[in-house]
């Protein structure tokens, strides 16, 4: 009985997902989850029941669909929740169960989530759990990939990158993946130049067009001159103030005392 009207409330609830419609789609999964509750085979009991297998079938893809649902939400305590119950399921069910085929996917997903909250402690370990074969998936490849950039500082290709995306989620992830970078890559520029033509900071930061890196500069507080020079004023504003704060002369004084008194130790 309970299987039935959990297998029920899942359709309704995939129908919801199907639409967009995320509010009914979170109320129905809430719905789910204490029908779940009620099937003896779901872990942690693992009980031995006629319909064991397909009660564990729904149960993974309940909460296959329970961490896309919380992905597009951007609920970060329901992912945790989700993907830390779906690990069991990945880990404990795996000689009970045919393999899923969103596990990869779901995976790949989970390690980019982490990439963009530049969790790389917990990206690894994560990336350490899935088996040999399965990390030669593209899935699994393309953020092992994308954190190796990341390390090297190649942010053009990562912004490159973004714009290449497989679904729905996995697009918001990388446009949320694409603006911690350019972010990144905003503030180096914002140290290392006083002024950037706005041609060149469009093609550092991968901006399609002219408008979109104004639109930017004028977020960040950057000021546009006439001749279509950037200037970044927080660059110049901290180097004037740390050239004032750190007392150069007195310093340069003080090595040539400190010279000369080593000579005559010496």
């Amino acid at each position: 009985m309970a299987l039935s009207e959990a297998t029920q409330l899942f359709g309704r609830f995939k129908d919801a997902m199907g639409k967009g419609d995320l509010s009914t789609a979170d109320t129905l999964l809430g719905q789910l989850k204490l029908k779940l509750i009620q099937l003896p085979a779901l872990p942690p009991s693992f009980g031995q029941t006629p319909t064991a297998q397909q009660e564990l079938l729904l149960g993974r893809e309940v909460l296959e669909s329970a961490v896309l649902l919380s992905l597009k939400k951007q609920d970060e305590g329901a992912i945790e929740r989700s993907f830390a119950q779906l690990r069991t399921y990945y880990n404990d069910t795996c000689t009970l169960l045919p393999p899923s085929s969103s596990e990869v996917s779901i995976q790949g997903l989970n390690l980019l989530r982490l990439l963009v909250q530049n969790r790389i402690a917990e990206f690894h370990t994560e990336l350490e759990l899935i088996p040999p074969e399965a990390q030669q998936d593209p899935a699994i490849m393309q953020p092992v990939q994308l954190e190796q950039w990341l390390m090297e500082g190649a942010y053009n290709k990562v912004l490159a990158a973004s714009k290449q995306s497989a679904s729905e989620v996995h697009n918001m992830l990388m446009a949320q993946l694409a603006t911690t970078v350019r972010d990144e890559a905003a503030s180096c520029s914002e140290k290392a130049y006083e002024r950037l033509l706005v041609a060149d900071a469009q093609k550092l930061l991968l901006f399609d067009n002219d408008a979109a890196v104004r639109a930017y500069a004028k977020e960040h507080g950057w000021t546009i001159t006439m001749d279509d020079y950037i200037i970044f004023q927080s660059a110049a504003t901290d180097g004037t103030a740390a050239s004032k704060a750190i007392p150069s002369l007195e310093l340069i004084n003080n090595a040539l005392v400190y010279a000369k008194e080593l000579e005559r130790i010496v």
